[in-house]
This record gives C-alpha cells, structure tokens and sequence, in this order.
C-alpha cells in the first residue's frame, strides 16, 4: 500500500515505513506530523485519485531530523571581462519515517480500468 502526498511544493510517493527527506517543517524532533494533502492511495490492484485531494485520506509521520543538505557551489563566469561570482547554498530538510497510510473506507475504490479518463467523440 502507498499513497502520493504533495508537500514544500512537491509530491513524494510514500509507504508504510519509509524514510525520506522533504522541504524544511518548522516542527520539532520526535513530533508527529499529519499530511491531509494526499493525492491518490493505492492497495495493489485498487487505486483512489483525488480531485484534487481524496477526501478524508491522512497520512502520519514522525519527525526523525531537521538537517541541510550538501553544499552546492554557483559560480559565474565571464571571460575577458574581469567577472568572477561564486556563492553557496545548503538546502535545509526534515527527515520523516512514514507511520500509517489512512482513506481506504471513506470512499468507494476505483479499479484501474474505471481510473483513466474516458475521451468521446
């Protein structure tokens, strides 16, 4: 079972004890956290896509870390023009293990077939 959630401007496809890193949550270590911003759960064969959002869908998590990433170097460069600019960036993360992946028995699931658009005309 998994579920596609969308958080930091960004969807990440998550699983009942997954690690991952995603944009910086301004919560503490060890906190629990709820994503209510989920946009399709999947249960092998039977899948539920939002509209936007499936509706009454959650998923857990706990707050293993906040850390930054690697140092990433910019540099500009003109040659023959005496220019030269470097600058530096280290992106901050929060580090979550995935808990528990709710929604299935607040809507009816929709099989794959029933899932794709269907194009007339």
């Amino acid at each position: 079972m998994y579920a596609v959630i969308k958080t930091g401007g960004k969807q990440y496809r998550v699983a009942e004890g997954q690690t991952l890193k995603v944009e910086k949550l301004e919560v503490e270590e060890g906190a629990s956290v709820e994503f209510d911003t989920v946009l399709m759960i999947a249960d092998g064969d039977r899948i539920k896509i939002g509209a936007p959002y499936v509706e009454g869908a959650r998923v857990s998590a706990t707050i293993k870390s906040q850390g930054r990433g690697p140092k990433i170097r910019i540099v500009k460069f003109r040659r023959r023009k005496h220019y030269r600019k470097t600058q530096g960036h280290r992106q901050s993360y929060t580090e979550l293990r995935i808990g528990s992946i709710s929604g299935f028995s607040v809507a009816p699931m929709l099989d794959k077939a029933e899932a794709a658009p269907v194009q007339e005309g």
